[in-house]
């Protein structure tokens, strides 16, 4: 059988899922034993920081690429351009900042 990316993509995104999901359930112990369990939400918040990071900047570096290749096809409507690609770049900068947040509540609050 021969493996494309597309599909090698999918097995390793596969594996990392079931690396993740699996030792969760294999360490779960019951409610104040201590150990383990009651340490998990530490690597929870670290994964999804890093996830939601990770997705913030991979969703401004293509607004950005696509707002300087239109710049650069169409230099005098720069302004315009510019000017439509702030508000969706704060979102997805507010996204991140609150995402990071959330995972610092979990990590300092319980």
């Amino acid at each position: 059988m021969k493996l494309n990316g597309k599909r090698t993509a999918y097995a390793v995104l596969f594996l990392f899922a079931m690396m993740l999901a699996l030792p969760g359930a294999a360490l779960a112990q019951e409610e104040g034993a201590g150990g383990a369990a009651s340490t998990l939400h530490y690597f929870g918040a670290a994964i999804g920081g890093g996830i939601a990071v990770i997705g913030a900047g991979l969703g401004i570096s293509r607004l950005t690429a696509a707002a300087v290749e239109s710049i650069a096809r169409q230099p005098q409507a720069a302004r315009d351009i510019v000017q439509a690609f702030q508000l969706p770049l704060f979102l997805l900068e507010g996204v991140a900042v609150i995402a990071l947040g959330v995972c610092f509540v979990v990590i300092f609050m319980t």
